[in-house]
């Protein structure tokens, strides 16, 4: 499996090893040696799948109980999937990383803890797997205007479909409630 660092510390995307023949393909999907590799000493409690449509922009969220760490694929079709570093006191505060996930490529993005999530569904469909750190805590569930001008993510979609929730998130400097940047 390929491991690539991305800009933003602890943020990385793997891409995996595709073998393939006239009867299908396999690839490996996690493996606990390839995470430490890449300097992820991450334990996986819950996994979770979703699909949506084309359009569909699900986003910014983070957790401040329970703060999660994502391991994040695309089994069919494709988004651009988005991590936003919002540690207070991170030296990289505001800045984000994005890339396509899709079923061809076949490419996997780690989200660490601290930072806010998000992505859009280029294809007419996404079906979006993802290994979490930590379980679900509704109560402690945040989320950032997913068109912040101050974040400026280059989202590749024009038209987004939005829940009620995530159209009224703040942006990122009237979030008052933010995970603290680890300090030695």
């Amino acid at each position: 499996m390929n491991i690539i660092h991305t800009p933003l510390p602890g943020v990385v995307v793997f891409e995996p090893k595709k073998f393939g023949d006239h009867r299908g393909f396999f690839i490996e999907t996690y493996r606990e040696e390839t995470m430490k590799e890449a300097g992820i000493a991450a334990r996986f409690v819950q996994d979770n799948h979703s699909r949506s449509r084309k359009g569909v922009l699900r986003g910014l969220h983070y957790q401040l109980v329970q703060p999660q760490g994502k391991l994040i694929r695309v089994a069919s079709g494709s988004v651009f999937d988005v991590a936003v570093d919002v540690r207070k006191g991170s030296p990289r505060f505001g800045e984000w990383y994005g890339c396509i996930l899709d079923e061809e490529g076949m490419r996997m993005m780690y989200v660490p803890p601290g930072f806010a999530h998000g992505f859009a569904v280029l294809s007419e469909s996404a079906d979006f797997i993802y290994k979490c750190t930590d379980y679900y805590h509704p109560q402690s569930e945040q989320g950032i205007r997913w068109n912040d001008p101050a974040i400026g993510i280059d989202w590749p979609i024009d038209d987004v479909s939005l829940s009620d929730k995530d159209a009224a998130n703040p942006p990122l400097a009237d979030q008052t409630k933010l995970p603290e940047y680890p300090t030695p």
